[in-house]
């Protein structure tokens, strides 16, 4: 049972689930009437992927994880570092397989996601703001990815959603910088916070937030959404604008950590008005 709690640890599931539903919700605001079957294939692809990743993430950080984390599954002994190695080429494997049921133009894009969760995971998470721009990549693409699984091309408003989260998550991600600064200095993580200040940090991360609303009306003067999608995406935009201004009036870390959870609140609200706009159209 050790072993099997290990490597469902490994692979933090909470983190695979949401990428599978990522996927889902590309597809569903690509073409809204969409049978179960069609979805199943795209939701492994990014679980599985995002799973295989987890595992690489474990297996790179090993002997940072013994000083700092050791109960991690590796450090711990749960896993070894042949077992984690293995598990992590077996879903990767399997969430090629998936992709690659999907056409080859899934199976491209799948590849491409793969390669940034690797370069994050070896060198990015040490560069600061590149390394910033490769998670939020790998944040929006399994919208993108799910619009391919049902059409074998990007929709618009996919396309936009994709761009909005690109952008309020970079932000996001900027606000974790002034957040983690002071282990990140010890790391050698050079995030904005750590190289330039709290203060410049935050101006850069509102910019994010605030060039995210500025796409927000695109979808509804294209007609790309319906009536239902403004509501929603009023209260995403007043949310990022205000927490924005509050992170430019006091950027420290107690209350960066507040703005960065509400900046997924807003994210989350966001997704549905696209999904209410797309569903109801």
């Amino acid at each position: 049972m050790g072993k099997a709690r290990g490597l469902v640890r490994l692979i933090r599931p909470a983190n695979c689930l949401m990428m599978g539903f990522a996927v889902i919700v590309g597809a569903v605001l690509a073409s809204p009437h969409l049978s179960s079957s069609v979805l199943l294939p795209g939701f492994l692809t990014g679980f599985a992927l995002t799973a295989a990743s987890m595992v690489i993430n474990d297996y790179y950080d090993q002997e940072i994880d013994a000083t700092n984390e050791p109960q991690r599954p590796i450090p711990s002994g749960l896993v070894s570092s042949g077992e984690a190695l293995f598990l992590a080429v077996l879903l990767s494997v399997i969430g090629f397989v998936f992709a690659a049921l999907s056409g080859v133009f899934c199976l491209v894009i799948a590849l491409i996601s793969f390669v940034l969760l690797l370069g994050y995971t070896t060198v990015g998470k040490r560069s600061g703001l590149p390394g910033n721009f490769l998670v939020s990549a790998c944040v929006a693409i399994p919208f993108i990815y799910g619009s391919a699984t049902v059409l074998n091309r990007v929709e618009s408003n996919v396309l936009l959603f994709a761009s909005m989260v690109f952008l309020s998550n970079s932000g996001r991600e900027i606000t974790k910088g002034i957040v983690d600064v002071k282990g990140d200095a010890t790391q050698g993580v050079k995030t904005l916070a750590v190289r330039y200040g709290d203060r410049k940090a935050s101006l850069v991360a509102a910019v994010f937030y605030v060039s995210a609303v500025c796409l927000s009306p695109i979808p509804l003067l294209l007609g790309l959404v319906s009536l239902l999608f403004l509501p929603l995406v009023l209260v995403t935009d007043i949310g990022l604008v205000v927490s924005s201004l509050l992170l430019l009036l006091n950027s420290s870390r107690a209350n960066a950590r507040k703005i960065k959870n509400l900046a997924l609140l807003w994210f989350v609200i966001g997704l549905v008005a696209f999904l209410m706009g797309a569903l109801l159209k």
